[in-house]
């Protein structure tokens, strides 16, 4: 069995999220595939307002550095380009105003997709920091080796290590685990991001509510103001609770909001960036049939229409770490 079957109950937080099991690294990793093709012109930056009272705004963009980004977007491998049509990046860090100089936590950034473009992009008086899931999530998973669970164990000693030799110069990189946030990082961090990454998270929350722990941490690591800028699979909201909870890959995103909120986090906006209405699947198909995981089917006229989709739907919200607690 390739998934596990987990029901959802939660933890202290009030989440509306009703959760249960599952993984695909594949949909979420930083070495995906490359399916779509799309210059850094049809990603450029286009500002997007905040909602809320004039005292609880986001700070506003101004004076975003468009021509670094594209400078630095269009020096990606050829693979890493031919996924702006379907991640947006420039558009998507514009809107959760990624700034130079910045320390910015991602969540899972597995073979670093984004993090070789936050690094040059953050520069030398930057931080990125990596967040990979609890180790003791891992063990619920039912594909990973002994080995690689030791491996596991010291990535965030070898993470680090691995970014400072990649070419070029760069933000410094730390990395931590969920549930092992250090107290030195409690409010240094100015960005968190969630690039696909909740859904796992709140596939096991049952088993040891990883997902508030996760939301947790993020509040903690934040400076007062700071922001979270979550891209998730984005599910039907007239489908069951039971469907979409993290175990097909999407999730609600009432429910993310709800999360969010319960933990502290004040709304701040959302973005159609990233959503694609090819996306509408029913409560008998998962994310994983898509791009660019694209799971084989046996019938050609379905594996088609599949293909003819593009990736998935996916919501693109800000959260904001209130600056008075």
């Amino acid at each position: 069995m390739r998934f596990s079957d987990l029901s959802y109950s939660s933890r202290r937080l009030t989440l509306s999220l009703m959760l249960s099991s599952t993984l695909a690294l594949s949909a979420c990793g930083g070495d995906e595939v490359a399916t779509s093709e799309a210059s850094v012109v049809d990603d450029a930056p286009t500002a997007l307002p905040s909602p809320g009272s004039a005292d609880e705004k986001a700070p506003v963009v101004n004076d975003f550095p468009t021509e670094k980004l594209a400078a630095i977007l269009a020096d990606q491998s050829e693979d890493t380009q031919a996924r702006y049509g379907a991640r947006h990046p420039a558009r998507t860090l514009e809107f959760f105003d990624i700034q130079p100089g910045m320390t910015v936590v991602e969540a899972l950034p597995e073979g670093g997709w984004y993090t070789r473009i936050l690094r040059p992009y953050l520069g030398e008086a930057g931080t990125i920091i990596g967040a990979d899931y609890s180790l003791e999530m891992y063990p619920l998973f039912d594909f990973y080796s002994a080995e690689e669970l030791a491996a596991k164990a010291v990535w965030s000693e070898t993470w680090p290590e691995e970014v400072a030799q990649w070419p070029g110069e760069g933000a410094t990189a730390m990395a931590f685990n969920f549930g092992s946030l250090p107290a030195e990082l409690h409010s240094s961090a100015d960005r968190v991001l969630f690039i696909r990454a909740l859904h796992n998270l709140a596939s096991f929350e049952a088993s040891g509510a990883y997902l508030s722990t996760a939301i947790d941490d993020s509040f903690q690591i934040l400076k007062p103001g700071g922001v979270v800028g979550v891209v998730q699979h984005m599910g039907p909201e007239s489908h069951s609770d039971a469907w979409a909870d993290g175990s097909n890959g999407y999730l609600k995103k009432s429910a993310v909001v709800a999360a969010f909120e319960a933990a502290g986090f004040v709304f701040d906006g959302e973005s159609d960036v990233n959503e694609n209405p090819k996306d509408t699947p029913t409560e008998e198909e998962y994310v994983w049939r898509l791009s660019p995981t694209l799971e084989p089917v046996e019938d050609e006229a379905l594996a088609a229409k599949y293909a003819a989709i593009g990736e998935s739907s996916r919501m693109t919200l800000r959260f904001r770490k209130p600056v008075a607690l």
